[in-house]
């Protein structure tokens, strides 16, 4: 029987998670949310949840890309080890604001991310 389950490798699953962080940029919350599972979240880092399910995801970013328009997120590196990657980013919410920086750990089910929680 073959399997049709999708099974991403660290590669595939770096590359989804920087095609997010390009849609993010893009302020593409359609885009972003396409590589979540249905259920996917958005949290702090073993805390509460900051957005749930991809429409809330999908929401809670549109609000967002709103308040800041030139918000944006560079990659500074990427890890990957089973199911999890993680980012370290530098984000700044407008070309005139004092960036911070962020790690971003996504979790993986199958091809999808499921949870993205934030270390700030």
């Amino acid at each position: 029987m073959l399997d049709t389950n999708p099974v991403l490798d660290g590669a595939d699953r770096i590359a989804t998670a920087h095609a997010m962080i390009e849609r993010y940029n893009a302020q593409d919350a359609d885009g972003y949310v396409a590589l979540m599972t249905d259920g996917a979240c958005e949290a702090t880092y073993r805390g509460a949840v900051l957005r749930e399910g991809r429409e809330g995801v999908r929401s809670g970013l549109k609000a967002m890309f709103a308040e800041f328009p030139g918000n944006r997120a560079d990659i500074i590196e990427s890890w990957a080890l089973g199911e999890t990657v993680v980012l370290h980013e530098k984000v700044a919410r407008s070309p005139e604001a004092e960036p911070f920086e962020v790690m971003s750990i996504y979790s993986f089910s199958d091809d999808k991310v499921d949870r993205v929680e934030f270390i700030r």
